[in-house]
């Protein structure tokens, strides 16, 4: 399996769009959602914004099963901490012992889960319709450093990598005899994958470094793009067009325009 694992080839206008531009789409809805202090905002932008964008990119059956693997965890735990533990809640739907279920808790965590399931909606967007590589080479044609890209780059792959590592190993391991049948036997093969896999890890490190001097990854000199990527004036004013609304909704919610 391919490091870029989210990532679905497909011929829609949203793949042919400059990577730029996905990033800059994932940005401004963070930052509206996040800035934004009412319901509406984040769930607007994820059914008006997101899930049109997905479903022209022809990629919704992969988003909508990995949105709710990515949003669960975060969620619930919000819901956790915030329904059960809220300092300025005041009115008491439930109480548990020392602890109390209170609306305002509720609403807060409401909110905040709004905003996770957006911000994560749109990274996940960005990841399922864009290569990495594409995605880095973007970056540095804009003038962002090379080590800088590789970072962000490789942040995207590593879970994916880890994932497929893991994956390997266990089959390898199987194949020796390793039993993993049942719940009980495959945390007990949890410990032989650690080591490999950590191991593996650190080699392939070392090997991808041994790689980037040999093809001077540290060199001052502007490279030239094997890969040219598409780009338009529609899109660089689609891109200062998102700066603005993003740049308006933390104006608003400084100066208090939508609360």
């Amino acid at each position: 399996m391919s490091a870029a694992l989210f990532f679905q080839e497909g011929g829609s206008p949203v793949h042919r769009l400059n990577p730029v531009t996905k990033l800059a789409l994932a940005l401004t809805v963070t930052t509206a959602a996040f800035a934004l202090p009412v319901f509406w905002a984040p769930l607007l932008l994820v059914l008006l914004v997101l899930v049109p964008a997905v479903l022209v990119a022809g990629v919704g059956r992969g988003y909508a099963r990995l949105l709710p693997l990515f949003a669960a965890p975060p969620v619930l735990a919000v819901f956790l901490l915030q329904g059960l533990f809220f300092p300025e809640g005041t009115t008491v739907l439930a109480e548990f012992g020392p602890v109390s279920v209170t609306a305002e808790g509720l609403s807060f965590a409401a909110l905040t889960a709004l905003r996770l399931v957006a911000m994560l909606g749109a990274f996940l967007f960005l990841l399922l319709t864009t290569h990495p590589g594409a995605l880095m080479s973007a970056m540095v044609e804009r003038g962002l450093s090379p080590k800088t890209s590789y970072v962000v780059s490789a942040t995207l792959q590593i879970v994916p990598a880890f994932r497929t590592r893991a994956r390997n190993v266990l089959r390898a391991q199987q194949a020796r005899g390793l039993d993993t049948t049942g719940l009980r036997r495959r945390l007990r093969a949890l410990l032989p994958l650690v080591g490999p896999l950590l191991l593996g890890s650190l080699a392939d490190l070392e090997a991808r470094a041994v790689a980037m001097e040999a093809r001077a990854f540290g060199a001052a000199h502007r490279r030239t793009a094997l890969l040219a990527l598409a780009d338009s004036p529609a899109q660089r004013a689609a891109r200062v067009l998102m700066a603005v609304v993003a740049v308006a909704a933390v104006v608003a919610n400084v100066v208090g325009v939508a609360r």
